[in-house]
């Protein structure tokens, strides 16, 4: 039996392995947009506009653009090859929905982890939840304009990034680019020994 999707998109015949991913990274760092700039089928997506009630809990700090919030999930599909095919599901990145991150997870065989370089920090969290869950993850740099540009290898001590874990820069706004972190996964997921579920 064929897999279709609401817009008629079949999965072609080759594809025999399904991989889910989850797409994590603080709050406005580019999850939705990447999600939705690789789909190959109308992403679902649950961004709702952000209301005077949020600004109590959710910090706003130098990012005055934004306008709407993910406050549940972000999904799409792609196909990566012949026989690959990838469920992407995007968290949602303020901690008082931290609940449906950990739902997210389960099932998933990988991840990417956004990173904005003018917040670095503020990815740790979600690295942190990929170890504990013991998933492997990629760590993509989303190259917002205004932010500052650093070596790898400053990247990675910041970060305190294991040497095994790949690191890719990327802009989530445009599809070829941000297939390089979930092609980068696969890969990586490929090179491990087992490709398991985490429990």
């Amino acid at each position: 039996m064929r897999s279709t999707s609401s817009e008629g998109r079949y999965l072609a015949p080759g594809v025999d392995q399904s991989v889910k991913i989850v797409v994590l990274g603080p709050f406005a760092v580019g999850k939705t947009t990447l999600v939705g700039a690789v789909s190959e089928i109308t992403p679902a997506s649950t961004e709702e506009r952000m209301t005077k009630a949020g600004e109590a809990v959710d910090t706003l700090r130098g990012l005055s653009d934004k306008t709407t919030t993910t406050v549940a999930l972000d999904f799409g599909r792609l196909t990566l090859t012949d026989d690959i095919v990838l469920y992407l599901f995007g968290g949602p990145g303020q901690p008082r929905f931290s609940f449906m991150v950990d739902e997210l997870m389960q099932g998933a065989l990988g991840g990417v982890v956004l990173v904005d370089t003018a917040r670095v920090t503020e990815s740790w969290d979600a690295m942190g939840r990929m170890e504990e869950a013991g998933l492997p993850y990629v760590v993509a740099v989303n190259t917002f304009a205004s932010s500052p540009r650093y070596g790898e290898a400053e990247l990675r001590q910041a970060l305190d990034l294991h040497p095994s874990t790949p690191l890719v820069e990327c802009d989530v706004r445009r599809r070829e680019s941000a297939k390089k972190p979930l092609i980068a996964l696969v890969s990586h997921l490929l090179s491990r020994p087992s490709l398991e579920p985490a429990s």
